[in-house]
């Protein structure tokens, strides 16, 4: 156990009075970029307990942006590049969907990997977000990940491996959005050292931790916790029209343990129709009528809670204890 998570074990969890500045980085693509800005700020609300948490927005400049998000993001976010000097004590990073927004992979990798170098000495703790777990895992470990036969999407179960701070009461099996096209080998990830802290029921990683002594303490998520209850859908639409288009061979399948009975019926009959298959239209009827229900809520506030906890009692412990300074030689 780090220097932190002991401080943190024994601190409690509104005993730090000041400010947490917490930042994400949102690469999401534009269509995406609002409703992330809205589910890490809502998560954070309700997961700051008596904690003063302050959220500010940064963008990585190789991210092609639509004329319309750059307008709205003037004066809205800051520049990746200025994290540095921004008084971040604790970040969020997301990444984009590699088929879904525009980048210049070379320039966007270079800028990625900046940032998860100066997050590791230059905050507490950082959360890194699926594309974004992964991509900061082959940076600093040099493990690939390794594409899934098929895009994996819904609610699955995950079992804690528990004795984690990260983890403390939490259920011993939580519920996790997931939806993505790649993973990685657990048998990878504990050879470079990375503690795993939940697997899916069914096989693979779920969640998973780092900390170098000194370092701050990384969590990688291949999950989504912070979905909101429509996002899944919304993504299913997403998929579903570009299959329709002609820009992805794949047809998307129905979100596993997502939707309720009647609308997975609902949506197999019409895959099933020789009409309705290519009416996006029928699809998205049937989905605004459902209500799915969101089952990993409680799982995710507790998760980030502990979060925001450890690093706030790290916080304290640095103003308590300030490093020495060095004298200067005569």
């Amino acid at each position: 156990m780090t220097g932190i998570e002991k401080f943190a074990m024994g601190a409690g969890r509104s005993a730090y009075r000041g400010t947490i500045h917490v930042g994400l980085v949102n690469d999401m693509p534009d269509t995406a970029l609002r409703a992330t800005e809205l589910q890490y700020a809502r998560l954070l609300k309700e997961a700051s307990g008596a904690l003063d948490v302050q959220l500010r927005f940064f963008s990585l400049s190789q991210v092609v942006r639509g004329e319309l998000a750059r307008s709205r993001m003037e004066g809205f976010y800051a520049d990746a590049d200025t994290l540095p000097t921004a008084g971040i004590d604790a970040l969020i990073v997301t990444g984009a969907e590699p088929c879904g927004a525009d980048l210049p992979v070379e320039g966007y990798r270079d800028a990625l990997t900046r940032l998860v170098d100066w997050a590791e000495i230059g905050t507490i703790s950082s959360v890194f977000s699926c594309p974004a777990a992964h991509a900061a895992v082959l940076h600093r470990s040099g493990i690939a990940p390794l594409k899934l036969p098929r895009k994996l999407s819904g609610v699955f179960t995950a079992e804690c491996a528990g004795g984690h701070p990260l983890q403390t009461g939490m259920q011993a099996r939580i519920q996790v959005p997931h939806s993505r096209r790649d993973t990685i080998a657990e048998s990878d990830l504990v050879s470079q050292g990375y503690r795993i802290l939940s697997r899916l029921s069914g096989g693979g990683v779920d969640s998973f931790a780092r900390t170098m002594p000194g370092r701050s303490l990384f969590l990688f998520l291949q999950g989504h916790p912070e979905y909101g209850a429509e996002t899944l859908g919304r993504e299913y639409l997403r998929d579903m029209g570009r299959f329709l288009r002609g820009e992805s061979d794949e047809r998307p399948a129905v979100p596993e343990c997502y939707f309720d009975r009647a609308t997975e019926y609902a949506l197999a009959a019409l895959d099933a129709s020789p009409r309705g298959s290519d009416d996006l239209e029928h699809h998205s009827g049937i989905i605004s009528g459902a209500l799915p229900l969101q089952s990993w809520r409680s799982h995710t506030i507790k998760l980030f809670g502990n979060w925001l906890a450890l690093v706030a009692a790290e916080k304290m412990r640095r103003v308590a204890h300030p490093p020495a300074r060095k004298k200067l030689r005569a």
